[in-house]
């Protein structure tokens, strides 16, 4: 986690369609052993660090297939859509000039939305370790890495449906380092 701000190297251009398909190679056997799918619809370029990158959808996407319903076959949608074409009342309120709202959205085992913003902080679950395997740092390493890149990630659950990550990258110049 400290490592995240520590270990930088210079903002490149990064083709996220590109880091998705990678991690779904490393995911490919989960993918195939839950009997689910990840549908990516076309992503943007960003300014950033592709291998930081790389972690936050690995996460990300590992998570939604990791909080699958019993019996539900996951369904992991990755998706991409400019600011100025989300509705009037997008929850959340994108910030205002132009980016893109980034979403992995599943139909998973979702959550209580009252734990929106629990779910990213250090060490923090939702459940018992013997339920789901993992540390608590996933989300939280996800959100630190988004915040460096002066955009910001929300989350949205309903339980029983699924949940939905929301990052909203805006396309202006990057935080001063």
């Amino acid at each position: 986690f400290s490592r995240v701000a520590t270990k930088t190297v210079p903002f490149d251009p990064v083709d996220l369609t590109a880091v998705v398909r990678d991690v779904l190679k490393d995911l490919e056997l989960r993918v195939q052993q839950s009997g689910g799918r990840v549908e990516v619809g076309p992503l943007p370029f960003v300014r950033g660090d592709a291998s930081q990158l790389r972690q936050v959808f690995q996460n990300l996407i590992g998570n939604a297939l990791k909080f699958a319903r019993a019996g539900v076959p996951p369904v992991v949608r990755v998706t991409a859509v400019p600011f100025h074409q989300l509705p009037p009342d997008a929850d959340p309120t994108p910030p205002d000039g132009t980016g893109w709202r980034i979403a992995v959205a599943d139909n998973g085992i979702g959550f209580e939305q009252g734990y929106a913003e629990r779910i990213f902080e250090l060490f923090q679950r939702l459940h018992a370790r013997a339920q789901y395997e993992g540390t608590g740092l996933g989300l939280a390493i996800v959100r630190k890495i988004i915040l460096r890149y002066g955009a910001t990630i929300a989350a949205r659950g309903t339980p029983n449906e699924g949940a939905a990550f929301l990052i909203d990258w805006p396309l202006r110049a990057l935080p001063p380092t």
